[in-house]
């Protein structure tokens, strides 16, 4: 379920999706991998959040 990924809340990051539990936008994730870094370096950058949101996040986009 996408709510247990996202979190859009106006107390949050101004109301900026972010990973549930976290205060990382999703925005970053998308940046990174347009920059050609992997999903593994996004993780040890942002430790907070879980490979299977990211995982999640990317299925529900492709479809």
């Amino acid at each position: 379920m996408i709510a247990d990924v996202i979190t859009i809340s106006p107390e949050i990051q101004s109301g900026t999706p972010v990973f549930a539990g976290t205060r990382v936008p999703i925005k970053i994730l998308f940046d990174y991998l347009k920059g050609g870094d992997t999903i593994g370096e996004f993780l040890n950058d942002f430790p907070s959040v879980r490979r299977e949101q990211v995982e999640q996040l990317l299925d529900f986009v492709e479809h």
